[in-house]
């Protein structure tokens, strides 16, 4: 039986181990928050971002910030109509509206003047979805929300290690919101980041964070209003801290992975994750699309996969295709994706052989 193939797993090395073990034996009392507050700057720091709040998911992150923007009920939030559903959930939450609108054909990202059309007085906020790593246009949507008035909000949870130009992916919004879930490039097991240059939304995002309690509230058990429990832990943290230091290998392993891929699979009808002039991808999830009108049967392919103990996995739906929403077929491009679309293995121990196998198999379907 061939050795499986996982399609992520999270890179752990002694010194996640040793911080953890650090975390259980002292990190309770006094130090309960240790960990969590050299997380927070640490990864502030790697982003060039003055604010971050470490949080238990991703969705948690988006969830506070949106609230702390004022999102609420007959508000209308709008975002790209392919990704998974954590970042259109928050926006429910609130009692708001989500408005989806079709992507680019070559980022899988927010389409700009889409995005402009879709503006009504109701329109709070726009999130900007960096799919599988692949930057949105920022500048683009940033000027459009300038000129509206309208936040531009980065789900930045795909795209650790992403950057236009100097600027990282996260970095560039009103604020951005990462994932640390054991799937990712770091990983805190599970766990989320809220990053922002913003003071006030920084202080008002803290304030959610802990039950409506502000830092400056001087009464025991008094909270000031109405909020939320989404804290990491410190166990989590320590991981996190440790993971941050060995950032730049985590990234250039994901990179490797992603660029024996494209040497290996160039010359086929498909398309790896677009990077584009002054792009760089993370690569988290190395993601191929098939040509349009290319014979092409993706559920052979991961078939295959399965029967020589590979994990594969589809791209995301269109979310206007799931139940809770309203169907937008005349979104080309996104229900253009799906069916054409697969991610790739990409853990960091993925070694030479490996990925040789995995592309036989792809070579195999398309060649």
């Amino acid at each position: 039986m061939s050795e499986r193939i996982h399609y992520t797993l999270p890179s752990i090395t002694e010194l996640e181990i040793r911080y953890v073990e650090d975390a259980i034996r002292n990190g309770w009392g006094e130090r309960c928050y240790d960990y969590i507050k050299r997380f927070e700057t640490t990864f502030a720091e790697h982003l060039g971002v003055s604010y971050a709040i470490a949080t238990s998911s991703c969705t948690g992150a988006l969830h506070m910030g949106l609230a702390a923007l004022g999102v609420g009920p007959g508000d209308e939030v709008i975002l790209g109509d392919i990704n998974w559903i954590a970042s259109a959930a928050p926006i429910t939450y609130l009692g708001a509206r989500p408005v989806f609108v079709d992507v680019l054909a070559d980022s899988w990202c927010l389409d700009p003047a889409r995005v402009e059309a879709a503006i009504t007085p109701a329109t709070r906020a726009i999130i900007a979805v960096h799919l599988y790593g692949n930057l949105c246009d920022m500048d683009a949507l940033l000027e459009i929300g300038a000129r509206h008035g309208i936040p531009v909000i980065e789900d930045a949870a795909e795209a650790i290690g992403s950057r236009l130009g100097d600027r990282r992916a996260g970095s560039m919004g009103a604020f951005g919101a990462f994932s640390f879930h054991g799937t990712k490039t770091v990983t805190t097991g599970e766990g989320g980041l809220f990053v922002t240059q913003d003071k006030t939304l920084f202080e008002r995002v803290l304030t959610l964070s802990n039950h409506g309690r502000a830092a400056t509230q001087s009464k025991q058990f008094w909270p000031d209003l109405l909020g939320f429990k989404y804290k990491m832990s410190n166990l989590q943290a320590a991981v996190g801290c440790a993971q941050v230091e060995r950032i730049d290998e985590l990234i250039a392993g994901k990179r490797r992975i992603f660029e024996a891929y494209r040497q290996r699979l160039h010359d086929l009808p498909l398309r790896l994750n677009p990077e584009g002039p002054g792009r760089v991808n993370g690569c988290w999830m190395p993601t191929a699309v098939v040509e349009e009108g290319v014979p092409f049967d993706r559920e052979a392919l991961l078939a295959d996969f399965k029967a020589d103990h590979i994990d594969g996995r589809v791209f995301f739906w269109p979310l206007s295709q799931l139940p809770m929403f309203e169907p937008r077929p005349e979104h080309r491009v996104a229900y253009g994706l799906q069916g054409r679309g697969f991610n790739l293995p990409s853990y960091h121990a993925l070694d030479e052989a490996q990925i040789d196998r995995v592309c036989r198999i792809v070579r195999r379907h398309l060649a």
